[in-house]
């Protein structure tokens, strides 16, 4: 069957688009940029993987949606304004009823949502934007399920790289009182299962299920297993004092998220979500629900092979959220400040590209790792995303990844070129850009940094941080091509 998957380049969007594939459906992916989607070759040759882009927020861009889809998948969630916005409520509001208007044109037989467990009575506004979704949804018309699901368990996920974060940094944490909250989490594979299984099934029609994984822990029980998985001793000292703007705060400076999303799930964690509406193990059998410990330890196996497909941080944001950053592939070379750092060598090119495509991250920036330290932590300071989002995989980049405050816009390791956009807050555009060329037999290592300035302020900020510049990048460049290596031979060129 014919399948819309909306919110397919997200976090969930693109664990499941395979698993539909293999299924045998063709699938549609709605996307407002299809040059951000990352698909593995074999499905987009398999010729069951179309692109439609559009905004759910844009109802002009959705008129000319196929007619003859007969499900759709809605995983669409603003992460409560994660990108900034106050008033994500009425933005997640208007894109449900922008894409009910067009679905309902369609021959759509049935609507899937993946939402949050709403059983308090006084929800979270994040929560409550959820269960909003849900009533626009099941009052559509078309046969909606809804699988409402607590905190997801896998490689890449928010709620796992949150708590990773805060066990692996913290060897005594000081938490607020919200870690005696009780939650029912579920592994990324049983989601995706029951996502699935739901797909034509009419007993699921209109309905709602909660669905849980066979723990049910608070968050310290949460902790404190995810840091006996890793081999840690943790302690964990709770105190009531901690307010929520505290303790968004105290998530934002020690965590990889976003102050505005640090808030949205600080305000939630007062709910318990924990599994009531029941019924979905009588439509989907799965033979068997993933504990929690297990589901931590399939994640690091992910994360040990290099097989996390897609992460939360992708869609991290926090100064760019009004571009399409695709546009930016073409750096400019007029009205701009460039930095051009080219330097020779004598060793095997295949190994300077993988240095190139294992920068950032653990292995960091290779000269002064301080200093890019400092840039995070000044960047973080003023609300930017610093150096906290560190990359989806150690060895591999793909077009829109995260990576660290920057965002890839080009990674061709075959001509060894990658090209990185700024994701700091800054009064400008900035890019970094790495080649490895051949001139006359002699490999060069090609680095560019440009900036474009944005008024006084942008040419202020360049000539500020320009005696940096200096040492950093020339530093950098030479380690790129010599790390790891005793005795390089290695020459600067001016370029």
């Amino acid at each position: 069957m014919k399948i819309l998957l909306t919110g397919a380049n997200g976090y969930i969007g693109v664990r499941l688009l395979p698993v539909l594939v293999r299924a045998g459906h063709d699938v549609l992916c709605l996307v407002r940029d299809k040059r951000r989607m990352n698909v593995e070759k074999a499905l987009v040759d398999s010729g069951c993987v179309e692109f439609y882009e559009a905004d759910l927020l844009k109802p002009e861009t959705l008129t000319n949606l196929p007619g003859d889809i007969e499900a759709a998948y809605y995983l669409v969630h603003s992460m409560g304004g994660a990108g900034g916005s106050k008033d994500f409520e009425a933005m997640e509001e208007q894109a449900a009823n922008n894409f009910i208007a067009q679905v309902t044109k369609t021959q759509c037989q049935q609507i899937i949502y993946l939402s949050g467990i709403v059983n308090d009575n006084n929800l979270s506004k994040h929560l409550r934007s959820r269960r909003n979704v849900e009533h626009i949804l099941l009052n559509s018309g078309v046969p909606t399920t809804v699988l409402r699901a607590a905190i997801i368990i896998g490689s890449g996920g928010a709620s796992f790289e949150i708590i990773r974060d805060l066990v692996e940094k913290l060897p005594v944490m000081v938490a607020p009182k919200w870690v005696s909250t009780r939650c029912q989490p579920i592994a990324l594979r049983n989601v995706l299962q029951y996502l699935e299984g739901v797909l034509e099934k009419e007993k699921a029609y209109n309905k709602i299920f909660d669905i849980g994984g066979p723990d049910i822990l608070t968050y310290k029980q949460m902790l404190l297993q995810f840091a006996k998985v890793r081999g840690l001793i943790r302690s964990i000292i709770s105190v009531p004092v901690l307010s929520p703007r505290l303790s968004s705060l105290w998530l934002y400076f020690v965590t990889s998220t976003s102050f505005n999303l640090a808030r949205s799930l600080v305000d939630s964690m007062k709910n318990e979500v924990v599994v009531k509406k029941k019924g979905i193990d009588e439509i989907v059998q799965l033979g068997r629900l993933i504990p929690y410990k297990e589901a931590v330890g399939r994640a690091f196996q992910r994360i040990a092979q290099n097989e996390v497909v897609s992460s939360w941080k992708d869609s991290l944001n926090s100064s760019k959220m009004d571009i399409n950053l695709f546009d930016y592939v073409k750096v400019p070379k007029h009205g701009v400040y460039r930095d051009v750092r080219k330097v020779a060598f004598n060793k095997p090119k295949e190994q300077v590209i993988e240095n190139i495509w294992s920068i950032g991250g653990e292995r960091g920036w290779y000269y002064l790792g301080f200093l890019w330290e400092i840039r995070g932590i000044l960047d973080q300071m003023i609300g930017g995303v610093g150096l906290r989002r560190g990359r989806r995989s150690n060895t591999e980049l793909v077009p829109g990844d995260a990576l660290d405050f920057w965002r890839v816009l080009v990674a061709d390791k075959e001509k060894g070129r990658l090209l990185l956009y700024a994701e700091m807050k800054l009064p400008g555009d900035a890019w970094l850009e790495f080649k490895v060329i051949d001139e006359d037999g002699q490999c060069f290592l090609l680095q560019t940094a440009t900036y474009r300035p944005q008024g006084l302020a942008g040419r202020l900020y360049w000539w500020s941080v320009w005696p940096f510049h200096g040492f950093v990048f020339p530093g950098m460049a030479k380690r790129v091509i010599r790390f790891e290596e005793k005795n390089p031979e290695v020459k600067e060129v001016i370029a």
